[in-house]
This record gives C-alpha cells, sequence and structure tokens, in this order.
C-alpha cells in the first residue's frame, strides 16, 4: 500500500469512527462533532494513556492532552475517561487487541 492509499485509508477509517461516534448518543440533539486531533486523543485515552502518557506521545504540553480530554467529554456528554474508553470501543475508533 503506498503512503497516498494509507492516508486515504485512514481518512475513511476517521470519517467512519466519526459517524458512528457522533451517532451513538441518542439523547444528544445536535451532531457530534470531534476534531481529528481530539479523535486521536480519544483512540489513546481508550488505549489505557494518561494525560501525561499523551502529552508526550503527541509532543504537546499534558495542560493541553488535558484539555483536549476535557473538551471531548464535554463534546460527548461522557461522565468521566472509563465512559469515553466504552464509546471509543462502540464507536469503532479503536478494536480490541487479539492475540
Amino acid at each position: 500500500m503506498s503512503a497516498t492509499e494509507a492516508s486515504a485509508a485512514v481518512q475513511l477509517i476517521g470519517i467512519y469512527a466519526f459517524n458512528r461516534l457522533a451517532n451513538l448518543k441518542s439523547t444528544c440533539k445536535e451532531r457530534v462533532i470531534l476534531t481529528e486531533r481530539e479523535r486521536e486523543v480519544l483512540a489513546l485515552v481508550a488505549g489505557g494513556m494518561s494525560n501525561d502518557e499523551i502529552a508526550a506521545h503527541l509532543v504537546i504540553s499534558p495542560a493541553t492532552s488535558r484539555t483536549h480530554v476535557s473538551r471531548i467529554i464535554t463534546k460527548l456528554h461522557a461522565r468521566d475517561r472509563a465512559q469515553l474508553v466504552v464509546l471509543a470501543y462502540e464507536s469503532g475508533l479503536v478494536r480490541p487487541f487479539r492475540r
């Protein structure tokens, strides 16, 4: 797969995951829109990373990492990080690792 094809595949997966995530909340009347960075942070949260680990991985400050997580929680009307993990898996943004 070429770099262009890989990039297109990543974009399609992101759009698919976004659409699934946006439609999860039946109580939410407006469509939820996460930025590409927020989807990336959500996937890292679902992978079990702390705010400091996310910051190091993305080369951003821990404060910026906390801000991203806080905005995602607000946009998705989630109670906490644990609910974000559930939403990420239910939406298909991340998949369980199988050995």
